[in-house]
């Protein structure tokens, strides 16, 4: 009788521990959500392939040569990356169009890398009632790091409104009595830049500037609103332009005369696809601010960061050019996403993708400046926040000052 009670007893410890290690285990189990499996990680993505932006189409085939070389080496704790990108022309209705095509139809685990400050403004909404991720849209426009109303949007590059208050503190240092003529493109990207150099220079700048223009991507040509801004008399020259107008915008101030200080938004300041089309000869001292290495600049032959971007451009993207500032932009972008996906481990949630995000600790991409980190916090989804002020001399940018910490604010 007492055997039995003590073969029952041990009997019932056996599976109280049993059962704890079950638990154990099951509490250790791979974590998924739609996307995710333990082969893949399905990653959606919206490019201007065509249409007046389609100069940073070559960002989303960069990456998706990047995650190929990723999956060659094995992929993310076992997992290759399933890399589907669509065109939207830089079109808004078809940015929505494609990104319920991305959700609903191809299941994605998350929208990584949306280009373009219209088209990702047009989709926010949607991802985040939906609770999908929209991780380091390719914009800088500021309210993509609201955190609080948008918790599924994180940005990368440094916030527009950032850049704006940079040329701002350098303008009133180096010309203060300065008669500013600005060219913007009309929509959440040319005003974000917009207010940053108006927040920068102050209750200054109401006297300091003179002329503002603004511009639709749909026009064929800015030469028009050039002429007027030149026949303001300004002697400081603002282009907040994309890469097809702001080779305009160099050509024409050069064909007219013009020698005011030109300032080249970061975004529009490659030297491969617009100051080289541009004509060097036309680009001369123009200003600009730059948080990655410039992969044509001799430079950085020896920097460690910028051989393995060589090497993989030798091997995977072969007809790439290396002047082409997005072609810089969609390496970093897609290592600090191999980055999250290696923080998430086996936790492949929508909710710890984010997690993750917001989780970066002085992560340094091969391409960024030196001295330039990735920082993000639960309270932080502005990524990058440094630039450094760089001027065209020759056929390449020299950068010159510190590096610069830009607070966003509004």
């Amino acid at each position: 009788m007492l055997s039995a009670r003590i073969l029952r007893i041990a009997a019932f410890s056996t599976a109280v521990i049993a059962f704890a290690t079950t638990s154990g285990t099951a509490l250790a189990q791979k974590k998924y959500d739609t996307g995710a499996t333990d082969t893949e990680i399905k990653l959606g993505n919206i490019m201007p392939y065509s249409g007046p932006a389609s100069a940073y189409g070559v960002i989303g085939k960069i990456e998706d040569a990047y995650f190929k070389m990723i999956n060659e080496q094995g992929g993310i704790n076992g997992r290759k990356i399933n890399f589907i990108s669509y065109d939207d022309g830089y079109s808004p209705p078809k940015a929505v169009e494609q990104a319920r095509k991305l959700v609903e139809s191809d299941e994605v685990l998350f929208l990584f890398g949306p280009l373009g400050t219209p088209s990702n403004s047009a989709i926010q909404k949607y991802l985040n009632s939906k609770k999908v991720p929209q991780l380091f849209v390719a914009t800088g426009a500021t309210k993509f790091g609201d955190y609080k109303d948008f918790p599924w949007t994180m940005g990368w590059q440094p916030a527009y409104q950032s850049e704006g208050r940079i040329y701002a503190k350098y303008l009133l240092k180096e010309k203060p009595d300065a008669k500013i003529a600005i060219m913007y493109q009309n929509d959440d990207f040319g005003k974000d830049l917009l207010k940053g150099l108006k927040d920068g220079l102050g209750d200054k700048a109401s006297s300091m500037i003179v002329a503002e223009e603004s511009y639709e991507v749909a026009e064929p040509t800015i030469d028009s609103h050039i002429v007027k801004l030149k026949a303001t008399g300004a002697d400081v020259y603002f282009s907040m332009t994309t890469p097809k107008f702001a080779a305009q915008s160099i050509k024409k101030v050069a064909e007219l005369g013009w020698k005011p200080m030109y300032f080249q938004s970061n975004v529009g300041a490659s030297v491969g696809s617009v100051l080289q089309p541009a004509g060097f000869e036309n680009a001369q001292d123009i200003l600009s601010a730059a948080y990655a290495k410039d992969g044509a600049d001799a430079q950085w032959d020896n920097d460690e960061g910028m051989k393995k971007f060589y090497a993989f451009l030798a091997k995977y993207a072969p007809e790439a050019n290396k002047a082409d500032g997005s072609v810089v932009f969609g390496y970093g972008q897609a290592q600090t996403m191999v980055q999250v996906l290696k923080q998430a481990g086996d936790n492949l949630t929508r909710e710890n993708i984010m997690k993750q995000a917001a989780s970066i600790k002085d992560f340094a991409p091969d391409t960024l400046l030196p001295g330039v980190k990735i920082n993000t916090s639960a309270t932080d989804f502005y990524p990058i926040e440094q630039l450094q002020m760089m001027r065209f001399k020759g056929q390449k940018w020299d950068l010159f000052g510190p590096v610069i910490s830009g607070e966003v604010g509004g």
